[in-house]
């Protein structure tokens, strides 16, 4: 049996294991997706034993994807450009990183959203390995004007120096996470949360909703799929803005990483059904435990 892991911290919201399984049993395929959650300290360990024990890759998320690209023996052209690895495969002995999650942000916008970023203006909230993939993936399709806001500025002011250097016709800022800067903008096109706020189980954590940015109706994406409708996506939703969810997203990077690993084109649909039960089935065990606890409290 052919191997590949999950490399994150936490792991327990994934439905990536339930995706990838169900591409293997559609095309008859004898691997297994194992979920491995690897604190900080202990990721070189966990990448040097993708090799000690016969895996054929992995797919790395929060929080690995930029420190992982030190653990590398090569880089492909994506992690290069985006100084981020969402995808190892094992290359003849060699741990070679690439970055789907730019290819798999485009697809799901243009499929789920019917929204091309060529001459837009859009604001990029989280400056990680997501959104340097997601960043560079718009400047390639011609974006107009891009905004990266960060909690912490200076490491949004790097990652905009870094798109300006790539792409030279496209207007790069960093500016920091405050409601107060957000308000200032005008006429934005797409708004792209990238950070893990909102995510399984802390779903009631959020960026700063600014409701001067969200005038101009922006379209809202958020790369959280669980829950996919995240506590960032209601209120703008209540603010007038169409908004869309992360899960397409990661159905159509793990496409990519699966054929990267596999050298054979993944069952996109039933990678994508797969994930959604998988969704629905944690929401439904998360109901029955908080009857439970409400019933111990009794």
């Amino acid at each position: 049996m052919e191997k590949v892991a999950l490399l994150g911290h936490p792991v327990s919201h994934s439905v990536s294991p339930a995706m990838h399984r169900e591409a293997f049993r559609k095309l008859k395929l004898n691997w297994e997706y194992l979920p491995c959650d690897v604190p900080p300290g202990r990721l070189q360990d966990a990448v040097i034993g993708l090799k000690g024990f016969g895996f054929r890759g992995a797919n790395v998320t929060v929080p690995h994807k930029e420190r992982v690209v030190d653990f590398m023996d090569k880089l492909d052209s994506s992690s290069l450009s985006t100084g981020a690895v969402n995808t190892i495969v094992l290359e003849k002995e060699k741990l070679v990183g690439y970055n789907t999650d730019g290819e798999g942000f485009l697809l799901s916008l243009q499929k789920e959203g019917g929204f091309f970023p060529q001459k837009k203006t859009i604001l990029i909230l989280g400056a990680g390995g997501a959104a340097r993939a997601i960043a560079v993936a718009l400047a390639s399709k011609g974006a107009r004007h891009l905004y990266i806001a960060n909690r912490t500025l200076e490491k949004a002011v790097r990652l905009a120096c870094l798109i300006r250097e790539l792409y030279k016709e496209v207007a790069v800022e960093g500016i920091s996470m405050e409601i107060g800067c957000m308000n200032n903008l005008k006429e934005v096109d797409l708004v792209v949360q990238t950070t893990s706020l909102g995510m399984y189980p802390l779903t009631e954590s959020s960026p700063p909703v600014a409701p001067g940015l969200f005038a101009s109706r922006p379209v809202v994406y958020d790369i959280v799929y669980n829950p996919q409708k995240t506590r960032f996506l209601q209120e703008a939703a209540k603010l007038g803005c169409r908004t869309i969810s992360g899960l397409g997203m990661l159905v159509y990077q793990g496409a990519a990483s699966f054929a990267l690993w596999t050298g054979r084109s993944a069952p996109v649909k039933e990678m994508y059904h797969a994930a959604l039960c998988a969704l629905k089935n944690m929401s439904v065990q998360k109901g029955n435990n908080e009857i439970e606890e409400r019933k111990g409290k009794c």
